[in-house]
Formats: C-alpha cells, sequence, structure tokens
C-alpha cells in the first residue's frame, strides 16, 4: 500500500490497520521460526506497511502539534 493511500485513512482507521500489520507479522514471525511459511517476501512486505503505516501516523501527530501551536 501507497503512504499516499494511507494519508486519507482517519486516525481511527490508520491505527487499526497499524495494529492488524503488528498482528500479521507476530503470525509470519511464527510460521518462519517453525517453518511454515510459504511466502517468505510477506515477511518484508509487511514490515515495510507497517513502517509507513507509523510515519505517516507521526506526520498526523506533528500537523496536529503545529496547528495547536499557531492556535496559541
Amino acid at each position: 500500500m501507497q503512504a499516499t493511500d494511507m494519508r486519507a485513512f482517519s486516525h481511527a482507521e490508520l491505527q487499526s490497520r497499524i495494529d492488524d500489520a503488528r498482528e500479521a507479522l507476530f503470525k509470519l514471525r511464527f510460521q518462519t521460526a517453525f517453518g511454515q511459511a510459504t511466502d517468505t517476501s510477506q515477511f518484508r512486505k509487511t514490515r515495510r506497511d507497517l513502517a509507513r503505516m507509523l510515519t505517516v501516523q507521526r506526520e498526523n501527530e506533528l500537523a496536529d502539534a503545529a496547528v495547536q501551536a499557531s492556535e496559541e
């Protein structure tokens, strides 16, 4: 998923997707450890998507902080 698509998500939806990605990574770690993983590239893709989502979340936090600072 692209970062531009993620920027359109609401705060709650973005947080939900972050939680889902973390859970998927947890499951992929177990599958890899027990030799059950069929698509090993999925681990890398999920990790990168999670990083993108966390980056967008941080951008939103900084934008909100800047708006609050300018209002004061």
